[in-house]
């Protein structure tokens, strides 16, 4: 049977054990400290006769256990249950996003990212049949989903996606390309492309080199340029006002289309200019339909069957347990 965690991440928390631990350690230590300064050993044991050093590590006990359980609870084990195998014939299209401050531009209105998004949502409406991943770059490139047929997963993605996503500023172009690359199946020769949405307003060296060793390993590269060649200002929303740069001056953020339209000439896809966007998903569309489609099975739909309410009932029990546990020794008749 084939466990896994479903948050894996939360369980960094265990490393707060030993830390604990520790604590208890310097507690125990502190009251023998305390014990010393009262100096008469007799009355020390008077005033300590109830106490029950053994009933107290136990309580320690106990909570450490609790807090190791609700720890591996939040994480959530799961194991794989009824799988409903959806097998499709489709293309893989990974979408990176460039969400990057400039994004933030409105000389396409409400802004140039919510435009972005318009339309990855209308192109995924009109892509049934495909697997799409999708990838987050800035200054840096990050894997926000893998390829999937959950289109419903991929939307969520795509709404809360923003520059706090990407810690590092900058467009670096080339990045996002590797990083989309590497969620094809490196077998496979066809049936690949990457839909890049970008102003293209850093120059990335690196990417037309990317772009032209993805071509030979079959990858169909198609460009979404965003914005005006004139350019806008980035309103900063916390101060409601214009960005400026080192000397004062206004940041005037502009559209790079040669970058874009040579990336997708090197790799055999089509550039556009993003204005409306359900003829750009259109015309989109119809440039991944000349690619060769192959039958696809995607596990995205496995029901799993999670067992943390298990480890946060009996964390809640050993709780419970703990709290009738006094630190007093019991009394004999």
């Amino acid at each position: 049977m084939n466990f896994r965690f479903e948050h894996i991440e939360f369980l960094i928390g265990l490393a707060a054990l030993p830390l604990l631990v520790i604590l208890f350690v310097l507690v125990v230590r502190w009251k023998k400290k305390m014990q010393k300064k009262i100096g008469d050993p007799k009355l020390v044991a008077v005033l300590v006769r109830n106490y029950s050093a053994i009933k107290f590590a136990a309580k320690f006990v106990l909570v450490l256990a609790a807090f190791a359980l609700i720890v591996v609870g939040s994480a959530n084990l799961q194991r794989p249950g009824t799988t409903d195998n959806v097998n499709r014939k489709g293309v893989d299209v990974m979408v990176a996003l460039d969400v990057s401050n400039s994004m933030l531009a409105e000389d396409i209105k409400p802004s140039r990212l919510e435009k972005a998004k318009q339309f990855v949502t209308r192109l995924m409406e009109k892509m049934d049949n495909d697997r799409i991943g999708l990838v987050l770059f800035a200054g840096r490139a990050y894997m926000q989903m893998p390829l999937t047929t959950d289109h419903g997963a991929a939307r969520m993605y795509i709404q809360n996606a923003g520059p706090d996503a990407v810690p590092v500023q900058g467009t670096v172009i080339g990045e996002a390309l590797k990083i989309s690359n590497s969620g094809f199946n490196s077998k496979d020769r066809k049936y690949k492309s990457i839909v890049l949405i970008s102003d293209g307003e850093d120059h990335d060296p690196e990417a037309l080199k990317m772009a032209q060793s993805l071509s030979q390993t079959g990858v169909m590269i198609n460009t979404v340029g965003i914005g005006s060649p004139e350019g806008s200002p980035i309103i900063d929303y916390a101060t409601n006002e214009a960005r400026k740069d080192a000397q004062g001056n206004t940041i005037i953020t502009k559209l790079n289309e040669q970058e874009l339209q040579q990336l997708s000439q090197n790799t055999h896809g089509i550039y556009l200019r993003l204005d409306d966007p359900d003829d750009a998903a259109a015309k989109i569309t119809a440039q991944l339909a000349t690619i060769e489609q192959t039958a696809t099975g995607d596990k995205s739909f496995v029901d799993y069957k999670s067992y943390f309410q298990w480890f946060l009932a009996i964390a809640l029990l050993l709780l419970l347990v703990e709290t009738f546990i006094p630190e007093r020794k019991m009394k004999l008749a």
